[in-house]
Order: C-alpha cells, then sequence, then structure tokens
C-alpha cells in the first residue's frame, strides 16, 4: 500500500462487502467500544439480532446507522464507504450520474447519497486567525445562457446568481458560505463571526470591506481594477484559487447547482482542503469524513422541501 493514498483495488479487498464495512464504520464512530446514540451509554448494550444493539439504560435500539447521514438508506454500508472515498478523492467532485454507474444504484439515489454526504463536509470550526484571506464569487448561470421565460431581463454581471463569501487562512483552514448580498454590513458581519480580533486581513478593494481597520483587525487590499494581483506577501490568490476549484466543478462535473443547494457544494469544496486536504493519507482523509457524518442526518423530505 502506498504511504500517502490507496488505490480503489485495494479499498475493495480492505471493505469487499457490507458486513466488513459494518465493522470499519463501527470501529471509526465508536472506538471506545458500541455506544448509544441516544445516552451516549456503553456499559449495558446487548447484541440483538443482525447488526442491531439493544441499549438497556435508555432502552433504546440502534445500529451504526442511528443518527447519521446512512439512517434509513437502503443503500448498503460498503457503498456508502466507496462513495465517500470518491467524494475526498476526486479533486473536482464527483456527479450523481457518475457515482449511480459506479456503484449501481439509480441516478436518483446517488444524487441523495451524494446531498447527505455533502450535509456531513459542514465542519463545526474554531475562528480563523492570522493572516487570512477574504474574498467573495457569485455562483450562478449566465444571464445570456438561458431560456427566454428564465430570464431576468435585470441587466448582467451578479444579477440572478449566489453570493458566496470565503475566507482562508494563508497556508491554513478554508471556509466558504452563501450569503444575501454582499453589501458591508453582511460581508464585515461575516468577517466578524469568523476571524479572531487582531488578525490581519487580506482583501481587494471592494467597498464592503471598507472600514475593516476600525473594528480590530489590520487590512491590506490589492487594487485588482488597477491591474495589482500581488505586492509582496498581500494579495487573495489563495481564497481565489479556491473560487477556481468550485467553479471547476461546476464546469466540469456538476454542470448546475441550484441556489438552494449552493452551500453543500461549497462545503464539499472546502472538505477537500481542510479535513480531506491530500497532503494527508487517503485512508486518514476517508476517517475524517466518517467522523463528520455523526449527528447529521439529512431526509429526503427536508432535502427537496
Amino acid at each position: 500500500m502506498s504511504k500517502s493514498t490507496i488505490s480503489t483495488f485495494e479499498l475493495f479487498a480492505l471493505i469487499p462487502d457490507a458486513e466488513t464495512a459494518r465493522l470499519y464504520l463501527e470501529s471509526r464512530l465508536w472506538p471506545n467500544g458500541v455506544t448509544c446514540p441516544t445516552c451516549a451509554g456503553q456499559e449495558r448494550i446487548t447484541n440483538r439480532k443482525g447488526d442491531f444493539y439493544r441499549c438497556n439504560r435508555c432502552e433504546t435500539t440502534f445500529t451504526v446507522r442511528t443518527g447519521t447521514i446512512f439512517e434509513r438508506s437502503h443503500v448498503p454500508l460498503h457503498k456508502w464507504v466507496y462513495a465517500m472515498y470518491l467524494v475526498v478523492t476526486a479533486r473536482k467532485g464527483i456527479s450523481s450520474m457518475q457515482l449511480a454507474k459506479e456503484i449501481g444504484v439509480t441516478q436518483k439515489t446517488a444524487w441523495f447519497m451524494l446531498q447527505r454526504l455533502r450535509e456531513a463536509c459542514s465542519e463545526k470550526m474554531d475562528k480563523l486567525w492570522g493572516l487570512v484571506e477574504v474574498d467573495e464569487c457569485f455562483v450562478g448561470g449566465k444571464e445570456a445562457n438561458k431560456h427566454e421565460s428564465r430570464k431576468l431581463r435585470m441587466g448582467r454581471g451578479a444579477v440572478g446568481k449566489t453570493a458566496v463569501i470565503g475566507l482562508r487562512e494563508r497556508g491554513g483552514r478554508t471556509l466558504a458560505f452563501p450569503v444575501e448580498n454582499t453589501d458591508k454590513e453582511c460581508l464585515q458581519g461575516a468577517v466578524l463571526d469568523n476571524v479572531e480580533i487582531g488578525s490581519q486581513i487580506m482583501t481587494d478593494e471592494a467597498t464592503g470591506y471598507t472600514g475593516l481597520d476600525g473594528l480590530f483587525y489590520s487590512h491590506d487590499t490589492v487594487a485588482h481594477s488597477a491591474g495589482e494581483y500581488r505586492r509582496d506577501a498581500v494579495h487573495t490568490n489563495g481564497i481565489e484559487s479556491v473560487w477556481a476549484l468550485l467553479k471547476r466543478g461546476i464546469y466540469g462535473t456538476w454542470h448546475h447547482i441550484s441556489a438552494k443547494h449552493t452551500g453543500r457544494y461549497v462545503n464539499e469544496v472546502t472538505f477537500r482542503l481542510n479535513a480531506g486536504n491530500v497532503a494527508n493519507h487517503t485512508l486518514a482523509r476517508l476517517d475524517s469524513f466518517i467522523r463528520a457524518v455523526d449527528g447529521q442526518r439529512l431526509t429526503y423530505k427536508r432535502l427537496t422541501a
């Protein structure tokens, strides 16, 4: 086995069927032994038929799927593990059509699986600190390319698109999420909520960031409109590379993402840059993904509401 990655062939040898997948997931989600998802107890648990467990303390019957994105899914667990492997190793993501072909399910099922996996990618992290690059982008189809019945006829540029703000520590973590607009209140509120006071902020010359110096930050800008993209250590190239990955995924893999689900697609991209970073061994990235699925149940009703 490689020191940095694991091939598809090696993954299939490691987890060939649903039973080995169940044991693999249990060892990752319950490293200290079987744990009740309701009361977190470990002492009074007995085995039941199949892969069920019974907590005699709170009278809960459960499996390793309970309380995770796998709950009430009829897809075998080894297919779920392979889907996670594909998500963390595909630099530009994987489409529901491709996943359906890879694991032998319908496209609708594959789409639901991928949305559940993206839900698990929504990491809860401490505030960013140090040198933090901040920028925004707009996700959505071009007005000129839309069908006549879907055109908004309100101009070009950001019209009809979803605004996404991104924050990236220089050489560290990345955070991105959709915002209602790109005015001063919204952009600076996002910085205040997610960056430690005293950090050094780097942005372009967008007016929404004007005044950050007065909010206990050190603020430097680059003037993109004047053709300036780097001034010594001052630049936003790191966060702009995140937008390049996101848009390559949209153009080349997903083709279209709705405003409603934009946040989940953005989460997938940032997860691959953080816990799923290619600098880590593939199995370590897969373990990070498995730990993230706990407590992230997503029902089809809520997804499509």
